[in-house]
């Protein structure tokens, strides 16, 4: 009798934290790991960068103002560094228009210190749940990829006529084909695929277009 299967163990959360007052860096630590947190603190984003990230799901804390480059900066620069972790800001020189921006670009909070342990918590859960879910899509993604890969030329030129709402004589006059021949490469698409309808099918294939480069 077959065992069976258990899915593989999500590594536990990190919190990744940039600041450069040593006794901030201290004190988060210490909220942070008394609520079963992994912390990573470092004083700069030249420090952080230096250092090889766990494949966890992250959130980072961020200071606003640093020696170097501020806090602002370096999250408007994240992408280029390929790292796409929800942000939450903490300052104690933050105003409005500062907030504002912040969360324009992207950052999920923005707390003026000093602000509740439970503000900064809530914020940190909330961003760990979205990368966690980011990943997740990445790791669909990656799947949905590796699939489509399996297609030969023959089955992708039927899908992109199945796309445009094509029949399946109209895709054959189109190819210079059978009928058949496209019923039997159809059918190969949806197995390969795992595709369990042509509505998922379509769904599919604009993901995929989607995510090309």
């Amino acid at each position: 009798m077959r065992k069976p299967t258990t899915a593989p163990m999500e590594p536990s959360p990190i919190v990744y934290v940039i600041d450069d007052d040593a006794s901030v860096r201290a004190a988060l630590e210490d909220l942070l790991a008394s609520m079963g947190l992994q912390v990573r603190a470092f004083a700069s984003t030249g420090e952080f960068l230096a250092h090889p990230r766990d494949d966890a799901p992250s959130c980072l804390v961020l200071d606003v103002r640093m020696p170097g480059q501020s806090g602002l900066d370096f999250h408007r620069s994240m992408a280029s560094h390929d790292l796409h972790l929800p942000v939450v800001f903490i300052t104690g020189h933050g105003d409005i228009a500062m907030g504002v921006n912040a969360i324009k670009d992207g950052a999920i909070e923005f707390l003026t210190k000093p602000f509740r342990d439970q503000e900064l918590l809530d914020a940190i859960h909330r961003g760990i749940g979205i990368d966690r879910q980011r990943r997740r899509d990445g790791d669909a993604l990656g799947a949905l990829q590796l699939r489509w890969g399996t297609l030969n030329a023959g089955e992708r030129e039927v899908v992109a006529g199945v796309v445009r709402g094509r029949l399946n004589k109209q895709i054959a006059a189109d190819l210079g084909v059978s009928e058949i021949t496209v019923k039997v490469r159809r059918a190969q698409v949806m197995r390969k695929m795992e595709a369990r309808t042509l509505v998922d099918l379509v769904r599919m294939y604009d993901r995929l277009q989607a995510a090309a480069p």
